[in-house]
């Protein structure tokens, strides 16, 4: 079966033309964003922020929350740790702000979190086209699940994104399902 693009939703960037190892990572990144954001077709803005399971996501917020990720790990891969907040002295009022990215907050638009997505995967995909070496390495930031004094390449830190999308591509069909009973495949 072939899974058609929505057509109600301004389509990602191509990536920039690269080739091997890069190509492929891009390929794969954006088989996985195609995947998330399928999973919004011809949805409402009022459905794209419900939450139909047991947990508390819904599909606009896991489209915001992977699109925050991408660009985080984005800016690392250029700047390294200094890029990232300092998990270990995060505040209650900083999980507030981060808890926000799973939601619909009043005002926000399926429209408008579709198109801030598109526009960190044109910025992402531009950045890794551009880079002259995957292996370009920075720590990671002090956090309780990082592995102390470990570092990661572009390349691992493009994979993350990658798995990222994956798992939240995921979610984001059991949450559709749960809606109206569309899949993503299948």
């Amino acid at each position: 079966m072939t899974v058609n693009e929505p057509t109600n939703h301004q389509d990602l960037a191509e990536a920039p033309a690269a080739t091997g190892e890069v190509a492929d990572l891009l390929a794969m990144l954006a088989k996985q964003r195609h995947f998330l954001r399928f999973t919004t077709r011809d949805l409402t803005d009022e459905q794209a922020g419900l939450v139909p399971t047991a947990s508390e996501l819904c599909l606009g917020g896991l489209i915001k929350h992977v699109a925050s990720v991408e660009r985080g790990w984005a800016a690392f891969i250029l700047e390294g740790p200094s890029s990232m907040p300092d998990f270990t002295k995060m505040t209650e009022a900083d999980f507030a702000r981060r808890a926000d990215e799973f939601k619909m907050l009043p005002g926000e638009t399926l429209a408008g979190v579709l198109a801030e997505y598109a526009d960190v995967a044109r910025r992402t995909d531009e950045l890794v086209a551009k880079l002259p070496d995957l292996s370009v390495s920075h720590p990671l930031p002090k956090a309780p699940w990082f592995e102390a004094g470990a570092q990661w390449s572009a390349r691992r830190v493009l994979m993350h994104i990658v798995a990222e999308t994956a798992q939240h591509a995921g979610h984001a069909d059991i949450i559709r399902e749960s809606l109206d009973g569309a899949k993503s495949m299948g």
